[in-house]
């Protein structure tokens, strides 16, 4: 039986995966916050095993690492998803330190910390039996394309995008697979509860306008984005396709959301977030 580690599995991106990956009978080893959202869980596949994690610590860490190992009882983990993250907005010369270093800890230190414990278990351990197994990191359109305001994150997306190079290039000598999955907009509640929860961000600052304009059309691209489940569609592909790509792009009217936007000159996609937030200086 295949079987797959999933970090961030309690909501959104992270529990569709679980869901798909456990009803195409997989073992699935799910991350979770809490116990309830474990529950949760094991309510809609009670195939599915929680572990609670917190991907900055690591004991907790170490312990996921553990339990998955004593279940494989020897045997090769088929697949790791590094999918827990956090977005928070703010300009990157006023946003506390405390947020971007969160930011930091969680979307690429708290990945890189989980990687290292559980790749023993993909084969990184030649004692192991089977297969060896597949890192899929989700990072994000932001992982190539940074937008003003979500700095931090896009920050640390863009690193997890060069992490995921250099992993697949050292595990190879182990059979180790790393491969990115990018998602462009995605339906899910993170931006318009944002919205509801006090307003935009930065209200008594000189971004204040471009901010609430900002947040405005992250919320309508939620609305129109691809919902969860297509994305852990690709995640599956990605697990166990006979030949991967190195880089996965669920994007939504990908063409001019993505491709266009990475062909044309930085000076000028300036332009066109100045133009479009009221990002320039005043005359």
């Amino acid at each position: 039986m295949k079987s797959v580690f999933i970090t961030g599995a309690s909501t959104g991106i992270g529990e569709a995966i679980a869901l798909r990956l456990a009803k195409a009978n997989w073992k699935v080893f799910a991350g979770v916050r809490n116990d309830d959202d474990g529950a949760r869980l094991q309510d809609k596949n009670a195939g599915i095993v929680p572990i609670r994690l917190d991907v900055t610590k690591q004991d907790e860490i170490e312990a996921a690492a553990q339990q998955v190992s004593d279940a494989l009882d020897g045997h090769t983990l088929s697949g790791l998803v590094n999918n827990a993250g956090i977005a928070q907005m703010g300009p990157l010369t006023i946003q506390p330190m405390e947020e971007i270093r969160a930011h930091f800890e969680v979307n690429t230190l708290g990945a890189i910390a989980v990687c290292q414990a559980f790749a023993p278990l993909l084969g990184q351990d030649r004692s192991r039996r089977g297969r060896p197994g597949r890192i899929i990191n989700i990072t994000s359109m932001g992982g190539q394309i940074a937008s003003p305001f979500l700095g931090a994150y896009t920050a640390t997306k863009h690193a997890m995008e060069s992490v995921t190079d250099s992993l697949r290039r050292e595990l190879r000598m182990f059979g180790i697979d790393a491969i990115v999955v990018g998602p462009g907009a995605v339906k899910t509640p993170i931006w318009k509860k944002a919205q509801k929860e006090g307003g935009p961000p930065y209200q008594d600052t000189p971004w204040a306008n471009a901010i609430a304009s900002f947040l405005d059309t992250m919320v309508k691209s939620g609305e129109n984005g691809l919902p969860v489940e297509d994305i852990a569609e690709v995640v599956e592909t990605a697990l166990t396709d006979p030949r991967p790509r190195a880089r996965y792009n669920p994007v939504p009217h990908k063409l001019t959301n993505f491709y266009l936007l990475k062909a044309m000159p930085k000076r000028c996609l300036d332009r066109g977030f100045a133009t479009r937030f009221k990002l320039d200086r005043p005359a």
